[in-house]
């Protein structure tokens, strides 16, 4: 059943292969014993794609809702007896906050819970659990409507800053206002190519502000590092410039208003919640981000 859906979920043997570390032909093989068992056929297979037959669609729900049943069993009756969480769990974060948020403590993680096997992708553009056999995601930002279930973890503050070089020559702006005289780094998001908006937190309304563009990049880090180089106004997370703005390299201005924060989501498939190993990590991050008052919810 765990095969058959797999192969279901990422519409590929070959991208289920993978996710289940097993030889193509192992899955072919599964496949073929399961029909010949059940006496009906469940996939069709073209040059191009997958398709499951009336019979395959309706055995496919029915083995989502028993994995489901036998996981969340298993989960209510594991005690304290049980042993450790264990198995593959397969974790994706966003690049510059994995880079810097998560990956620098993972080792901790991985000392508290040795039987978990951490398969962890870093990207910016938001894939499908389901089809890429992941069983969890970080997110920051606000979510899309979908069939996941998403857990907040923490806000993701951030801060408007500027190098001195670029404050000396254009000046310091003291009101929302003076930003339209100003020329800021544009972040653009890289799934959508729509530049994210330079919001602010007025007597608890937010507040958009139109700046004009001195450079567009879709990376957070990119950002920064066009704000050191006094390209102009940069809207950046907090934990990505904090040690700039000790070092005097990047100025805070508008301290008094703040940027819109960003809420962090982990978001995991309907029922996977009832794994030991995601519960772990799930309760992993979260104190992690709390100790963190740049991240906290």
């Amino acid at each position: 059943m765990q095969t058959f859906v797999r192969i279901v979920e990422a519409n590929s043997y070959t991208k289920a292969a993978e996710t289940l570390d097993l030889p193509r032909a192992a899955l072919t093989a599964t496949i073929k014993k399961l029909e010949a068992y059940l006496g009906t056929q469940l996939l069709q297979r073209t040059t191009r794609r997958l398709s499951l037959t009336q019979d395959g669609a309706q055995y496919f729900h029915q083995c989502l809702a028993i994995l489901q049943a036998v996981e969340e069993a298993e989960g209510t009756f594991r005690g304290p007896n049980a042993g450790p969480p264990r198995g593959r769990l397969r974790v994706e974060l966003p690049g510059t906050f994995g880079r810097n948020i998560v990956m620098p403590h993972i080792a901790k993680f991985c000392e508290r819970y040795p039987e978990v096997e951490l398969v962890v992708s870093q990207s910016e553009r938001i894939r499908d659990l389901i089809a890429e056999g992941l069983d969890c995601a970080v997110r920051v930002g606000v979510l899309q409507d979908s069939t996941m279930i998403a857990r907040r973890l923490g806000n993701m503050a951030f801060v408007t800053c500027a190098a001195p070089a670029y404050l000396k020559t254009h000046g310091v702006p003291q009101s929302l206002d003076d930003l339209r005289e100003h020329r800021g780094v544009s972040h653009f998001s890289g799934l959508t190519g729509r530049p994210y908006d330079w919001d602010f937190v007025v007597d608890g309304h937010v507040v958009r502000v139109e700046v004009r563009s001195a450079i567009a990049v879709n990376d957070a880090e990119a950002n920064v590092v066009c704000a050191l180089q006094g390209m102009g106004l940069s809207q950046a997370a907090k934990y990505q410039v904090r040690e700039y703005l000790r070092s005097g390299a990047l100025v805070e201005v508008l301290s008094g208003t703040l940027p819109t924060p960003m809420p962090i989501s982990l978001l995991y498939p309907q029922g996977r919640m009832a794994s030991p190993r995601l519960r772990v990590f799930a309760d992993w991050l979260t104190a992690l981000l709390q100790d963190d008052p740049d991240l906290q919810a």
